[in-house]
């Protein structure tokens, strides 16, 4: 598998840079995606639902001779349907006769009618956990996500409804939880300070940075491999915690 070549915004919020991802020089290029990810937080970014685990996917389903022209990183709740970062992939896709390539459905979406408004766009729509889906068959898949969603909205409602009842105060350990991962991920990441800042300020790549501190053996808060993004995250961090 190659290596990961996309030049990757200092800020979460900024645009990827559209440069190759995926390039197999001397061999003929068989299809070309844009790949879309999306991450509904930054903590997401450390979780299993996170950009390694949707990186991982990709990776595992793209064959030899394919190429990735571009990715695109947006961090935004599932249930907004505002997604800059996606039309603008679906824009590079059309431009480049390109396929839109997503690690799963549910990191997507699973609002039947937002999946539906993005395949009427003209363009191939590739999940890779589920390659050999077809247009109908992710219609399905989405109707059964959405109405899972439903269902476990509304066992969470008649559970909270409940508990209220028995005078239970709601959203306390939650909060505590919160706060405790919030105080471990800085802690963490002022750990980290020392060693990434002297390759920012040598003006490193995101990608350059992340290979060197797996090089390195340093792993994530959650013990798995750095990605550009992860790095990302980190300096966003860094600068929350100095305009504090």
């Amino acid at each position: 598998m190659a290596q990961s070549l996309v030049a990757q915004p200092a800020d979460p919020s900024e645009p990827v840079k559209h440069k190759r991802w995926f390039a197999f020089d001397g061999k003929q290029k068989m299809a070309r995606y844009v790949a879309y990810f999306r991450v509904s937080t930054e903590k997401q970014g450390k979780s299993g639902l996170g950009l390694a685990a949707q990186h991982s996917l990709i990776e595992r389903f793209l064959p030899d001779n394919d190429e990735v022209i571009a990715e695109y990183v947006e961090v935004q709740s599932g249930k907004n349907d505002e997604r800059l970062e996606l039309w603008k992939a679906i824009n590079h896709a059309k431009r480049n006769d390109a396929k839109l390539l997503i690690a799963k459905l549910d990191r997507f979406s699973r609002k039947v009618s937002f999946i539906a408004s993005i395949m009427e766009q003209g363009i191939g729509l590739v999940v890779a956990e589920m390659p050999n889906a077809t247009d109908f068959q992710l219609h399905i898949f989405a109707a059964l996500a959405q109405e899972e969603r439903r269902l476990i909205s509304e066992r969470t409602r008649n559970a909270l409804a409940e508990a209220k009842k028995r005078g239970v105060q709601l959203g306390k350990n939650g909060k505590l939880l919160a706060e405790r991962n919030r105080k471990a991920a800085d802690e963490r990441a002022e750990t980290l300070r020392p060693m990434i800042m002297p390759m920012v300020d040598a003006g490193l790549s995101l990608s350059e940075i992340a290979r060197r501190l797996n090089g390195m053996g340093i792993a994530t808060v959650r013990g798995g491999r750095f990605y550009p993004e992860h790095v990302s995250l980190l300096m966003a961090r860094f600068r929350r915690r100095l305009s504090r």
